[in-house]
């Protein structure tokens, strides 16, 4: 086993999942970053080996079971312990139930639902012997309700919210802290200022969320002691109504 500790954010975009990577990098942590496309995570590693830290970049597809085991054991064998995993993929689609294929629902439940538990899994398997280790969710505003058009990603992040919930009642008198955070609002993306400009011109008063400050909570969550655990907050600009 490799001697450095690791973290796993699985599903590490341009926003929330790079930033939370770039948090634990700080920290000492080696961020071990995933996408199916491995080039993509490129502008990532070489931003945190820029700012003193360590990363890797590995492609590999969240719904593969093969793909997930192999993706641990080598971290593990290469890296060291997966001290903290955390599984951020989104799969935030919009469609009108009479015009959603069967493909559509299936591919949303297996980025957002399936992938979870094979991740979750995974972590649960390398951190209970050793009897410590951190486990985020990372949940939308979809995780407590649906909304119009929202039937394949909100049915998918409720069934991310039962798995957390389970597997935090399961996990956590073995020294497991698994944690879900709702993120309740517009993040500051090239998607939100791309196709929603005005929701964008928020962000110059705070009004939607930062990736830094997203990426703080998570790094806070991980630092809690076990006497007051979170398993479940909710993130969102001042502004969001709720």
């Amino acid at each position: 086993m490799g001697s450095q500790k690791a973290v796993l954010v699985i599903g590490a975009g341009d926003a929330t999942g790079g930033a939370v990577a770039r948090r634990f990098a700080r920290e000492g942590y080696v961020a071990c970053v995933t996408r199916r496309d491995a080039e993509k995570l490129v502008p990532l590693t070489t931003r945190i080996a820029a700012d003193g830290g360590q990363a890797r970049g590995f492609g590999s597809d969240a719904r593969d079971e093969s793909q997930v085991t192999e993706l641990f054991a080598t971290i593990e064998r290469e890296v060291g312990p997966v001290e903290v995993m955390v599984f951020n993929i989104g799969a935030n689609v919009n469609f009108p139930i009479r015009e959603m294929t069967e493909r559509v629902y299936r591919k949303v439940w297996e980025m957002a639902a399936l992938a979870g538990f094979l991740a979750g899994r995974e972590a649960a398997r390398v951190m209970v012997p050793r009897g410590r280790g951190t486990i985020i969710f990372t949940g939308a505003t979809a995780s407590l309700r649906g909304g119009k058009g929202f039937a394949a990603f909100a049915g998918a992040k409720f069934a991310l919210r039962a798995l957390a919930q389970s597997m935090a009642r399961e996990l956590g008198p073995q020294g497991i802290h698994v944690a879900h955070p709702i993120i309740d609002g517009a993040i500051d993306t090239a998607f939100i200022r791309d196709n929603f400009p005005e929701r964008y011109k928020l962000k110059e008063q705070d009004g939607i969320l930062n990736p830094d400050d997203i990426a703080e909570a998570y790094w806070q969550l991980h630092c809690q002691p076990r006497s007051a655990w979170t398993h479940e907050l909710d993130l969102r600009p001042w502004i969001e109504k709720f």
